[in-house]
């Protein structure tokens, strides 16, 4: 495989890679990497594993090249909720703009077939890609890793719960004590003004119920049905972030209808499309930390699915 080093951006230049496939005749097709929720880095390392480093090795390997780079919030993070314009906050400006900057640049390589990128989304990247193709990205289609037609504060409340109810009696009673407020802000969420939104703490001082808010109003759902093109919907059976039964399935419903929809179900993989470890939501650093690696058979099916794409057209 051929690494070039890439700049995404522009008030916010961010670090990246450009992976490309050393045999096979180009143009290749390309798939942009959009992280999880979190400041990551390229390789989106979580604990000892690095998720999107082993996509781009293993795509370059299947004649497919990458683009990777590191999320705004990583190298600007501080920058960021000092800015004056830090309670107004989005996930535009978070994740949205710099996967719109990364397509734009590698559909302008003369290696990349430009009617041949996609866009895959990993958690909180899934959720957003259906926006991100509508909001600029264009994309061949629309690969969604472990992610939700839902909004983010129901697999929040559904995370805690499941942390919660795991714990022993007087854990469970601090917990519950702190999650409360944390519920007070969401049961009331949509019924603020933005400018209230933009006022209230979420999370810490530096998070604010505006983001959520925004976000919340723009549905990956409402996207969804508007998208006819191809779409390929893959999770672990052991992922303890999202559901098999309210995500996995709720994305069955919202796109069974359809001809061009994939959905692969993988048994006893984790969020990370790594063989599971724990399988607890409440063990999810001591899952990361052992190093491991995506699933070869994940890789083989996007491969498949990807390079068979015309005929989902």
């Amino acid at each position: 495989m051929i690494e070039q080093k890439i700049t995404i951006g522009e008030k916010y230049p961010l670090d990246g890679l450009l992976t490309i496939p050393e045999v096979g005749e180009a143009p290749f097709p390309a798939i942009v990497l959009v992280h999880g929720s979190g400041p990551n880095d390229m390789d989106e390392k979580i604990g000892n594993c690095y998720c999107f480093r082993d996509f781009a090795r293993g795509f370059a390997k299947r004649g497919i090249a990458t683009v990777r780079y590191d999320k705004r919030t990583k190298k600007y993070g501080k920058e960021m909720v000092k800015s004056p314009d830090a309670s107004s906050m989005t996930v535009w400006d978070e994740t949205i703009e710099d996967a719109i900057f990364a397509t734009d640049l590698v559909k302008k390589n003369p290696r990349i077939d430009p009617e041949k990128v996609f866009i895959a989304g990993h958690s909180m990247g899934a959720m957003l890609a259906p926006r991100i193709d509508a909001e600029g990205g264009n994309y061949t289609g629309l690969i969604l890793l472990a992610g939700s037609p839902r909004r983010l504060e129901e697999i929040m409340i559904d995370q805690q719960d499941e942390a919660i109810g795991n714990l022993n009696p007087v854990l469970k009673w601090i917990a519950n004590k702190q999650i409360k407020k944390i519920r007070a802000v969401l049961d009331r969420l949509y019924d603020m003004s933005d400018e209230e939104a933009k006022a209230t703490n979420f999370l810490g001082k530096y998070n604010k119920a505006y983001y959520l808010k925004e976000w919340g109003l723009k549905p990956a759902g409402d996207y969804l049905k508007d998208i006819s093109k191809p779409i390929l919907v893959m999770q672990g059976d052991k992922d303890f972030h999202v559901s098999v039964e309210k995500d996995f399935n709720n994305y069955k419903l919202l796109l069974s209808d359809r001809s061009n929809v994939t959905f692969k179900l993988y048994p006893g993989l984790n969020h990370l499309f790594m063989p599971t470890v724990y399988g607890s939501v409440n063990k999810a650093m001591k899952e990361y930390k052992v190093p491991q690696h995506v699933d070869e058979n994940v890789m083989d099916d996007i491969t498949e699915w990807v390079k068979g794409v015309d005929e989902l057209l």
